[in-house]
């Protein structure tokens, strides 16, 4: 059988709203956040932020939180606007945006990153069945590259809105990548 992996970005926040880096804020209106998702589902999970765990909880779904789907590491800039980096540490920024293997914040590489996500994808793979998954946004980045085989220096030209739902099936070494929103 397939593994069907469904992956839900996070309702908007203040914090994605300024371009901040993550700061552990709430969703906006969690009342109005409404998808059509597929029933039953096998498995639901979210990353740990409490804006993944807040839409997960939104959407009705019981999310276990998995270490492995934590959003990217930001490091020292956790908290600061992409603006405020921007401005203190402009060489700092363009080689993190371009250069997947850098963390000049003190976090984790963009390559760490899709690797670790890439570990849980292939693990979640050897299952069968439905998963939903509540995920940061760079989570589905790092999924939809190593769906597609992209290198990590595409991983900024993916752009994931709010409550956008991205699905790959398959199984380890061999997924499918389907956009839209999540069907039964």
């Amino acid at each position: 059988m397939t593994c069907r992996v469904i992956l839900i970005a996070p309702a908007i926040t203040p914090s994605l709203r300024r371009a901040r880096f993550d700061d552990g804020d709430s969703i906006e209106n969690p009342e109005s956040v409404a998808l059509p998702l597929p029933l039953p589902a096998g498995r639901a999970v979210s990353s740990p932020s409490v804006r993944c765990r807040e839409t997960a909880a939104a959407l009705g779904l019981d999310a276990s939180a998995e270490p492995g789907l934590a959003g990217l590491d930001a490091g020292r800039w956790r908290g600061r606007t992409l603006e405020e980096v921007s401005t203190a540490e402009p060489e700092a920024l363009v080689r993190w945006l371009s250069e997947p293997g850098t963390a000049p914040h003190g976090g984790e590489s963009v390559r760490e990153f899709c690797a670790r996500v890439t570990e849980w994808l292939e693990a979640t793979g050897r299952t069968t069945g439905r998963t939903i998954a509540v995920v940061e946004p760079e989570v589905v980045r790092a999924v939809a590259l190593h769906a597609l085989g992209a290198p990590e220096t595409a991983f900024w030209r993916v752009d994931v809105p709010p409550l956008a739902a991205t699905e790959v099936t398959g199984g380890p070494g061999r997924w499918n990548l389907r956009l839209g929103q999540a069907g039964g």
